[in-house]
C-alpha cells in the first residue's frame, strides 16, 4: 500500500463485501495520497476496525435499508468520536439518511461510488478535518485536591470567573458523582450535564456544548455534573475526549473541577490538561496526598512542568513551613493562596466568586495575579533610547 508525505494524507479503512469495489475504491485512494487498509467483509467488522486500525476515515460498504443496522456505526463513533465515517447505499431512504446522520455518518454515497464522488467527500472530510487541528486551540487547566476540603472547587471556579473577565472560558465539572460548582457561582439550575452530553455523544458539535452547558456569566459557562449519581456511570473516558476536541475550539481556556479519585474519567481530564493544579493546605496529610499524586503523575509520563502546587489558605504561622513543604515535594512550582475565612465564606454562601464580591480582598488579589499569569504576556514597548539607537 503506497503511503506518502502530502499534508492531506489520511488513513482511511474500506469495508466491502465486494472485492471490486474494495480494489477500485483503494486504487483511487492510494492514487491520491493516502493510506489505505482494505477488509473483505460486512459492517460487523466495524469496530475491530477501529479499535485495531484507529483510522481517521472509514468507508463501509453495503449498509443501506435498515435503519437498525446504524446502531452498529453509533457504537463505533461514540468510541471513536473524532473518526468519520461514509456510507455506501446503492438506494436509501430519506429517512435513511436522517438516521445515519444522527449515528454519526458524515457522508453517503452510492455504491459503487463514482471516482469524482469518492474523490470529492473524502477531500471535503479531510478538508473538516484539517480546520479542526489548525484551529486556535484553547488552555486546559485541571484543579484536583490533594485532600477533601482543600479548596479545589473553590479555586477552579473563582480562577474560571477571574478569566472570565477578558477571555471566553468553559468550566467542566468531573466530580461526577459530588460535583457543586455550579452552586459556587450562582443559584442557576443546570438544564443540561456532563451525562447529558455523554449520552448524545454522537452529535455532539459547538452548538450543542455551548446548549448544553450554563451561562453563568458573559464570558463564562459551566457544564454541570449530573444531580443524579447514577448518571455518573454514563461518561467514559472516549466522551472527555470528544468534549475537549470541541471545547477548545470554542474557549480560550477550559477549566477542569476533577474529583480526588484517580478513575479512568478523571485520568482522561489530567492527561489532556496542559497544565494540573494540585491544591493542598499546610498540613502532614495534605503533604503526604500532595507528593502521592505527584509521584503518580510521574508515572503516567506527565513532564516535570505540567504539575504545579497551590497551597491554599496558607498562613506563615503554621507549624509547617513552606521550606518544608518544597522538600517534601521536590521542584513542582508553587504558589500561595492566603487565608481569609471571611472573604471565601461569604462568597461560597453566596454563591458568587470573590472577585463580585470582595475584589479588593487578599485571595481575590492572589487569584488575580494567578489568572494573569495564565494570558500570554503582551510584548514589551521599547523605551525612547532603545528605540533611538535602534534608528541609528
Amino acid at each position: 500500500m503506497l503511503l506518502n508525505n502530502h499534508l492531506d494524507s489520511m488513513k482511511i479503512a474500506i469495508l466491502s463485501p465486494n472485492r471490486k469495489h474494495l480494489d477500485d475504491m483503494g486504487a483511487v485512494l492510494q492514487a491520491g495520497g493516502h493510506r489505505v487498509l482494505l477488509a473483505e467483509g460486512g459492517k460487523t467488522r466495524m469496530r475491530a476496525m477501529a479499535d485495531d486500525e484507529r483510522p481517521d476515515v472509514m468507508i463501509v460498504d453495503g449498509m443501506c435499508c435498515d435503519p437498525d443496522e446504524l446502531v452498529l456505526v453509533e457504537q463505533v463513533t461514540a468510541a471513536h468520536p473524532a473518526l468519520r465515517v461514509l456510507l455506501l447505499c446503492a438506494l436509501h431512504t430519506p429517512e435513511f439518511l436522517i438516521a445515519s446522520m444522527r449515528a454519526g455518518v458524515r457522508e453517503v454515497l452510492p455504491s459503487p461510488p463514482p471516482r469524482e464522488a469518492l474523490e470529492a467527500a473524502v477531500a471535503r472530510l479531510g478538508a473538516r478535518m484539517a480546520g479542526t487541528r489548525t484551529a486556535a486551540r484553547g488552555q486546559v487547566i485541571a484543579f484536583i485536591a490533594s485532600k477533601g476540603g482543600s479548596g479545589a472547587t473553590f479555586l477552579a471556579t473563582n480562577l474560571a470567573s477571574q478569566l472570565a473577565q477578558t477571555r471566553s472560558v468553559l468550566l467542566l465539572d468531573m466530580n461526577l458523582q459530588f460535583g457543586d460548582a455550579l452552586s459556587f457561582l450562582g443559584d442557576a439550575r443546570a438544564s443540561a450535564t456532563l451525562a447529558d452530553v455523554a449520552r448524545d455523544i454522537t452529535r455532539l458539535d459547538a452548538t450543542l456544548l455551548a446548549s448544553s452547558a450554563t451561562k453563568v456569566a458573559p464570558g463564562l459557562s459551566v457544564l454541570a455534573a449530573p444531580e443524579d449519581m447514577a448518571q455518573a456511570l454514563d461518561v467514559r473516558p472516549e466522551h472527555i475526549d470528544a468534549i475537549l476536541d470541541v471545547a477548545v475550539a470554542q474557549y480560550d481556556f477550559v477549566l477542569l473541577d476533577v474529583p480526588r479519585v484517580m478513575d479512568p474519567v478523571a485520568t482522561r481530564g489530567l492527561d489532556r490538561a496542559d497544565r494540573v493544579y494540585v491544591v493542598m493546605q499546610s498540613s502532614l496529610p495534605h503533604v503526604r496526598n500532595a507528593a502521592r499524586l505527584l509521584h503518580v503523575f510521574r508515572s503516567l509520563g506527565y513532564p516535570p512542568d505540567k504539575a504545579n502546587i497551590v497551597l491554599n489558605r496558607f498562613e506563615s504561622s503554621t507549624d509547617i513551613g513552606i521550606d518544608q513543604i518544597r522538600k517534601a515535594l521536590g521542584d513542582a512550582a508553587m504558589v500561595t493562596v492566603p487565608n481569609s475565612y471571611r472573604e471565601v465564606s461569604t462568597a461560597i454562601n453566596h454563591g458568587s466568586a470573590v472577585v463580585n464580591s470582595a475584589r479588593g480582598g487578599a485571595v481575590a488579589r492572589q487569584l488575580a495575579e494567578l489568572a494573569a499569569s495564565f494570558l500570554p504576556r503582551a510584548p514589551q514597548a521599547r523605551g525612547l533610547m532603545d528605540r533611538l539607537f535602534r534608528k541609528a
